[in-house]
Formats: C-alpha cells, structure tokens, sequence
C-alpha cells in the first residue's frame, strides 16, 4: 500500500515538472530568438534592444515604474470591479425578465462592435484627462464578458434541479442562490481571467491619449525620446501584471468553488 502511494506522488511530482519544463523551453526559445535578432542585427539594434538591455532599463527606471504602474492597477481595478458588478447586475435582470432580454442584449452586443481605439479619444474629450475616461473605457471593455459568461451560466442551469426545489417550495431567490448562481461561477470565472487581461491593455491604451501618470503616459514618453529599451522593459511589464491578475483569478476561483478541488481529488484517485 506504501509502495502504491509513493509511485502515485513520484508520479505527480513528474507530471508536475514536466507540465512546468515545456513553457520554460518556450520561453527561453523565445529569448534566446530575440537575443540573436538584435545581437546580429537582423533587426536594428536600436529598434529591438537586447533582452540584457531591457532588463538594465527595467532596473535602471525599477521606482518610475513601480510609480505607474500604481495608477495603471488602481484605474484597472476600479474599472474591473465596476464592470464586474454592471454586469452581474445586467446577467440576472436579463435572466430573470425576457422581455429585458430581448431589448438589452442587442445593445450589449452592439458595445462591442466599436472600437476602443475610436471611442478613447471621446472618452478623453468628455470626461477629461483623470481618472474617469480610463475607468469608463475598461468597463466598456470588461462588462462584456462577465455578463455574457454569467447569463450562459444562467441559462444552463439543470432544469430537472430547479423543477425539483419548486417542488420543494423554493422561491425565486432560493433557486438562484442554491442552483442557477453556483453553476453559474465556472462561466463567470473564464469571463472574469479574459476581463483581467483586457482590463489593463484598456488602462494603458487610454493614458496613451492623454493623462499625467500611468504606464500608458510612460510609454509615450520613452517611444517620444526612441529609448525602445525601455519601451520594451514596460511591455514586460505590463505582461506580468496582466499574468499575475490572472493567477489571482485562479486562486479566487479555487476558494469560490472547493467543490472543484474535491471532484478533481476523486478523479484522480479514481485513476490511481
């Protein structure tokens, strides 16, 4: 019995490993492709620094950074939180009235189809060069997929479940607490690591057009003065904020849904 559950955590521990190997190899194929693009000058050295200089930018300019980026994650926050909240509230009053359905949904849809990149300037006009236009465009932005993930989410619920508590007695909200919103949470989460990403490319792309501080102000700055070393440092940058928003979305889901890790443990005792 010993033997069995040693060779099934040897097991794990390899799987582990090599699931971590291959994007590593990825990663440094990358590297070591750019490293000779710009070290045999393929492509000028003055437009692609080396991947040794933008890390000596990024640690050369480490506390400017670090200052920008703090109005960049304070505007995608703010921006994603309330885009998250616009659009819990339109999933369930569409869910719960078809007729708000059928009116809202078009225009949901038809938010989509314009541009960020045309909308930003007005946005700029209109609200100014604070907060305010960056916060409005990420929650263009974001909104979507949170409210078309949860209303799939809604709708998917298991109809032979919902029958069974209105046999029981149960309410509207009881429904929508115990079944409709938990089965719901899988959709929201996958919506919620693409409004993540989204949410700070939308920050940055707004402090482009117009602002006093933030990575996007940053950026136009360095690309104004050709220091590509830095503007590749703050692309990095802005890759690992949007990875490790990511991983918090990751790990919000597994405190929200344990009942996934106790499914996951039984498959995989299952298969050993």
């Amino acid at each position: 019995m010993r033997k069995r559950s040693a060779n099934t955590t040897n097991k794990k521990a390899g799987s582990r490993i090599r699931g971590n190997i291959y994007p590593l190899l990825s990663v440094l194929a990358i590297l070591l492709l750019w490293e000779c693009l710009s070290r045999f000058e393929i492509v000028p050295s003055f437009m692609l620094p080396t991947p040794e200089q933008t890390v000596q930018a990024f640690v050369k300019d480490f506390a400017l950074l670090m200052s920008h980026s703090k109005v960049t994650l304070i505007e995608t926050l703010v921006g994603t939180v309330t885009g998250i909240l616009i659009g819990f509230f339109a999933a369930v009053v569409m869910d719960r009235w078809d007729p708000a359905y059928k009116a809202m949904y078009p225009l949901i849809v038809l938010t989509q189809t314009i541009p960020a990149v045309a909308i930003a300037p007005l946005l700029v006009l209109w609200f100014g060069y604070d907060m305010t236009p960056k916060v409005v465009l990420i929650v263009l932005i974001t909104f979507f997929p949170i409210v078309i993930g949860l209303l799939d989410g809604f709708r998917s619920a298991d109809r032979d479940a919902i029958n069974l508590m209105r046999s029981m007695g149960a309410d509207r909200w009881q429904i929508f607490r115990h079944i409709k919103f938990p089965g719901a949470l899988p959709n929201f989460f996958s919506g919620l690591r693409i409004t993540v990403a989204y949410a700070v490319v939308g920050a940055v792309l707004a402090e482009w057009l117009g602002g006093f501080a933030g990575l996007g102000v940053y950026m136009t700055r360095v690309k104004k003065s050709f220091a590509y070393d830095k503007m590749f440092a703050v692309i990095f940058l802005i890759s690992i904020i949007s990875l490790l928003l990511i991983w918090l979305v990751n790990v919000l889901q597994k405190r929200c849904m344990p009942w996934e890790r106790v499914e996951e443990v039984s498959d995989r005792r299952k298969v050993g």
